[in-house]
């Protein structure tokens, strides 16, 4: 019989280490080698492209470089949100098209839709990554497209046994799309969306994943 882990709440999660410590996503710019483009595999000034007031939501953006550098190329009229726990390290002159939330992305909701979500390695740090990504469905606009690394293997029973293929199944169901190769979820357009799963807490000690930093496990019933 497995040892059930001792699991954390949202507020003892994002005071531990491997969350307050994590460094994935920081640095990342628009495109390039250490980039957005190259992460998510989507051109994503193109899918902006000839909308009107186009609209990005970047979760855990880090120090919000992509989002920067994105706004120089956009419409005056465009709208970036960034919503990190902690914000940019090294605050700078903030574009206008372009607003930084400091906000716990588990429960800040926004007041309006989005033509892109992105969340580049972000759900390896929250405790109820299902729970972001049925919310987060809700949030997109007629035709756009929310697309966040996703590790199955981080979601567990309260057992400890593995959950994620059950989880893949219900995304699926769902109308995401789920990318084994490259560690991805992705959806197009909106979604009200129930997954057969409920949160029990998180396991900041869960070790490393397949990117080969520490993060955190998620436990469901």
């Amino acid at each position: 019989m497995r040892k059930q882990r001792a699991l954390v709440t949202a507020v003892d999660l994002e005071r531990s280490s491997v969350v307050a410590n994590n460094t994935m996503n920081r640095e990342r710019g628009l495109t390039g080698v250490n980039s957005y483009a190259r992460e998510l595999g989507v051109d994503l000034l193109a899918h902006l492209a000839d909308r009107p007031a186009p609209s990005w939501l970047d979760l855990c953006s880090g120090e919000g470089r992509a989002l920067r550098e994105a706004a120089s190329a956009l419409p005056a009229d465009a709208v970036l949100t960034a919503v990190d726990l902690v914000g940019p390290l090294a605050p700078g002159p903030t574009p206008p098209t372009l607003e930084e939330i400091i906000a716990s992305v588990s429960t800040w909701t926004p007041t309006r839709t989005y033509d892109l979500i992105t969340c580049v390695h972000g759900l390896h740090y929250i405790g109820d990554q299902l729970g972001l990504l049925t919310r987060a469905a809700s949030w997109l606009s007629e035709d756009g497209l929310l697309t966040a690394h996703f590790d199955p293997d981080s979601i567990r029973r309260p057992d400890g046994t593995p959950a994620g293929r059950a989880a893949i199944t219900a995304l699926r169901a769902s109308g995401f799309r789920y990318s084994p190769r490259h560690h991805r979820v992705t959806l197009h357009g909106p979604r009200s969306i129930t997954l057969p799963f409920t949160y029990v807490g998180a396991d900041p000690d869960a070790g490393p994943n397949y990117t080969g930093q520490p993060a955190v496990g998620s436990y469901y019933t």
